[in-house]
């Protein structure tokens, strides 16, 4: 079962965002912000009266902690002297969503980078339609770096019981549960290679696509080779062989349990 770090208040946000929509008129203006990696797009309307926030609106594309932090930020801010507002940091939108997983921290501060955007646009006179995107260093789905440099709990205690680090005879796993980790265009070949064997062949892979070239890509999505993207592997299960692998799913930020029989980390 999945398992998650977010507060309720977060994930009432999130299921019931607030203040979704957009503005017009003459004192409104955005804050647009995002990262084009990773696909989180962020826009803050803001209702000017009096240099105060009479009104303000969100659109956000992105993860669950995006969608709860634009939601968040709209209710914080809401009547605030524009001064006051551009002093709302990261660490109040968490706060006030009674905290974030660490791996989403950098999501509140998304929000209230748009904010401050959307500010600094009402004061320079930008109109909504020429407000431009302000791109953002960090995502939402930070990439660890490759999965061979991930150390995977017990793993030297199940090679020779599910875990290969090298597959001479694909024969050798007919029929079984297999997940290849991504180390590249050998490993992705392996897992093509042993279709041929067994038809539960899965690629997993830290990123949203897996690090091979454009020619094994191209097979591989020819092939019946199953791509599990955004995954990491944490940890080895089994009653003296390989049953499970528990995987952290990196873009939701989540823990889950997959069966497998035979682990392939190639060396």
């Amino acid at each position: 079962m999945k398992s998650t770090q977010y507060s309720e208040k977060t994930l009432e946000h999130f299921r019931n965002p607030r203040n979704v929509g957009t503005l017009e008129g003459p004192n409104v203006a955005v804050g647009r912000v995002g990262n084009p990696v990773c696909g989180d797009m962020m826009d803050i309307y803001i209702d000017v009266e009096d240099d105060r926030i009479k009104d303000i609106k969100f659109q956000t594309f992105g993860c669950g902690s995006a969608v709860a932090t634009s939601s968040m930020i709209t209710e914080l801010v809401v009547g605030m002297q524009l001064d006051e507002a551009l002093k709302v940091s990261r660490g109040d939108v968490a706060d006030a969503l009674d905290g974030l997983p660490p791996i989403k921290m950098h999501c509140s501060n998304l929000a209230a980078d748009a904010l401050h955007e959307a500010i600094k646009n009402w004061r320079a006179g930008v109109k909504p339609e020429d407000a431009t995107t302000t791109p953002v260093e960090k995502s939402c789905h930070p990439r660890p770096a490759a999965v061979v440099e991930v150390e995977i709990a017990n793993l030297d205690g199940y090679k020779g019981s599910g875990v290969y680090t090298r597959v001479d005879d694909g024969a050798a796993l007919a029929g079984q549960r297999v997940v290849v980790l991504d180390t590249g265009d050998r490993a992705a070949q392996l897992a093509i290679d042993l279709t041929d064997h067994t038809g539960r062949v899965v690629l997993m892979t830290t990123g949203k696509e897996p690090s091979v070239s454009s020619a094994v890509r191209s097979a591989l999505r020819l092939s019946d080779v199953k791509l599990l993207t955004e995954a990491q592997p944490l940890e080895l299960k089994g009653e003296g062989e390989l049953e499970r692998i528990r995987v952290h799913d990196l873009n939701e930020d989540e823990e889950y349990e997959l069966t497998a029989d035979a682990l392939v980390v190639l060396e």
